[in-house]
């Protein structure tokens, strides 16, 4: 009797987080439009909810003026395209780009007056598999507080009274917590009649990076790509009941890795264009949120070490290879054309006749 009870007990609780299931934007690119951070011609570069600084990873070697300009964010132009080893050539390097694509402002146009994400991949045009990723910038920090930005450009790091408890990359900037199973996982893209595949890229809590199918863009026009959870078990009874402590194993995650785009060897190569508005995915909550007689984390800090330590070593990865790069910019070419020896032959002739003639 008692052990029946006990699985009542454990179905009731189940199936209340099953009720409570949800859908959450994972990302959204019209979010990640460029508003800080303007260049010499006035424009902005970086997206200000996202900016991270990481002049914390430079070395004493770099001046005020230098570590100022350590700034990177997830607007959409810093995106990049990651082709695989076969696919690499310098053309196609160069060429596979990232760009914010505006749409028109329309009534009868999706997303009007938005920025979307949109892609260019060059493809070898000989019979050959190849990929492409399109990947952010850098990791997208799952344990960065939210918090305001100071006048600098640099992140306070006191957080509000409404800010407490999120963090930076929430509410469709790249990460969703309290994700137990996904159940479904949903695309918004344009497409372009490309026969090539699309594959979604998901990083959870164990940093453990999966790919999901989503279909193939042979379409013209938006469209919402989904893929289901074959293995998604939606009625209580045949689910293998696990429970797990409460306290203090943390908030299971998942975060936007990327996309994935892959082209056979019978289909077209050269370029392909693709445009992106969003992901979104539908779960299982992994915790049932309520209030609990005891402040377990005010009494412990527990999960408040964990996390401020995971954060630390993120930010650790992501300042080393952001300052790599900004070495790697300050040493490249700047000039872009020859200066005339022509015009300064020409020059120094007409000085040495005037010279000569006053000295006659």
């Amino acid at each position: 009797m008692k052990k029946t009870l006990v699985l009542a007990a454990s179905a009731m609780l189940l199936a209340g987080s099953i009720a409570f299931a949800e859908e959450k934007v994972l990302i959204d690119f019209t979010q990640l439009t460029a508003d800080t951070m303007e260049d010499e011609d006035g424009n902005p570069t970086e997206n200000s909810r996202t900016l991270m600084d990481y002049s914390v990873a430079a070395g004493a070697t770099f001046t005020d003026d230098q570590k100022s300009l350590m700034r990177t964010s997830l607007a959409i132009p810093n995106w990049e395209v990651q082709l695989n080893s076969s696919a690499q050539n310098v053309q196609a390097v160069s060429l596979s780009q990232v760009k914010a694509a505006p749409v028109k402002e329309s009534a009868n146009v999706p997303f009007a007056g938005s920025n979307v994400m949109g892609v260019r991949v060059v493809f070898p045009t000989w019979n050959s598999n190849a990929n492409a990723k399109i990947v952010p910038p850098f990791e997208i920090q799952a344990y960065e507080p939210l918090a305001d930005l100071n006048e600098d450009g640099t992140r306070k790091t006191e957080q509000t009274d409404e800010q407490k408890g999120k963090y930076l990359n929430e509410d469709g900037y790249g990460l969703v917590t309290n994700v137990g199973t996904l159940k479904s996982i949903a695309v918004t893209t344009m497409g372009m009649n490309f026969p090539h595949q699309l594959y979604v890229l998901l990083t959870d809590n164990d940093n453990v990076t999966r790919r999901y199918l989503m279909g193939d863009l042979f379409f013209d026009g938006w469209k919402e790509l989904r893929w289901n959870n074959p293995d998604y078990i939606p009625e209580v009874r045949t689910r293998e009941i696990r429970v797990y402590p409460i306290y203090p194993r943390g908030t299971p995650f998942v975060k936007f890795s990327g996309f994935q785009v892959t082209r056979d060897a019978s289909h077209i190569g050269d370029d392909f264009i693709g445009y992106f508005k969003d992901v979104k995915i539908i779960f299982d909550k992994a915790v049932l949120t309520s209030d609990r007689d005891i402040d377990d984390e005010d009494l412990w800090g527990i999960i408040r070490k964990k996390e401020t330590d995971r954060q630390t070593a993120e930010m650790s990865r992501f300042g080393g290879k952001q300052v790599n790069r900004y070495y790697e910019q300050q040493k490249m070419a700047s000039e872009d054309e020859f200066k005339s020896s022509l015009n300064e032959d020409s020059s120094s002739n007409a000085q040495k006749t005037n010279a000569n003639a006053n000295a006659k």
